[in-house]
């Protein structure tokens, strides 16, 4: 009988935990990997619901989490469902040679999801973050999107967040400049 860890088969190490604090040298053609993998992704078809943080994502979720950064008279309506990883960050994605893997999250989840999730995770490292926003924008800047990135944000500002965590103040000022977008939509 053989064992292996499900990071023992893979192309190449993990790019890092799943937050970084330093820029990873990727090539351009790992961008185009990742890029390729995520809109291969949402053209799939699955009844499955996504989980990330192994809680199942629902419009009452978003709503309840989206709330806290906007008033009661914002709409927080999911309008696209698609097929997600849910659970994208820099601990399940391989480099040089691009891999997504840990795939026990995935399932439908509001469009954007993947994009916010990694760019939250890249907060740290403002050149990463703004890569990742270039390279996803039209999932970012959906308004879905941005509902996902009020979410996510919401993550990283918990209460008991740690005082020193340099994702703190890019969330908060990202979070109320896109609170105020949805606002004016």
């Amino acid at each position: 009988m053989w064992r292996a860890d499900e990071t023992d088969l893979l192309p190449s190490a993990p790019v890092g935990s799943s937050v970084l604090a330093a820029e990873p040298a990727l090539p351009d053609d790992w961008w185009q990997a990742l890029n390729t993998s995520l809109d291969a992704l949402v053209e799939q078809h699955t009844r499955r619901v996504a989980t990330p943080d192994t809680v199942m994502i629902t419009q009452s979720r978003v709503a309840h989490v989206t709330r806290r950064f906007l008033p009661g008279d914002v709409d927080t309506t999911v309008q696209r469902w698609l097929p997600a990883h849910a659970d994208l960050n820099w601990a399940n994605v391989t480099g040089p040679e691009f891999c997504l893997f840990d795939w026990e999250d995935w399932g439908v989840a509001p469009q954007g999801l993947d994009a916010a999730s990694l760019w939250g995770a890249s907060l740290a490292v403002p050149a990463l973050a703004e890569r990742v926003r270039r390279e996803r924008t039209d999932d970012l800047e959906s308004r879905d999107g941005k509902l996902m990135v009020l979410f996510v944000c919401a993550k990283i500002l918990v209460p008991d967040a740690h005082p020193e965590d340099p994702r703190l103040e890019p969330a908060r000022h990202i979070a109320a400049q896109v609170a105020e977008d949805l606002q004016r939509d």
